[in-house]
């Protein structure tokens, strides 16, 4: 059986190992239940990146806002 070790950094990459897990499962090499976990994981994986992306660009934005106080 292949290993399902990735580095999930982007919603690219959640997309892509998402597909995987697909493919696995539809070919017979994954069993249901393992899949299951893995998306509902991945779900929660995709949630975390995309709130950490906007919290960077918060951050980024009053930061910005901070060195030109003047500016709205």
């Amino acid at each position: 059986m292949r290993k399902y070790q990735k580095r999930l950094k982007t919603l690219t990459d959640v997309r892509r190992y998402l597909s995987s897990i697909i493919n696995a499962l539809d070919k017979g090499e994954l069993e249901e239940s393992k899949a299951r976990c893995l998306t509902y994981m991945c779900s929660i994986l995709s949630q975390v990146i995309r709130d950490s992306d906007l919290e960077a660009r918060i951050e980024a934005l009053e930061k910005l806002q901070a060195e030109k106080p003047g500016r709205v």
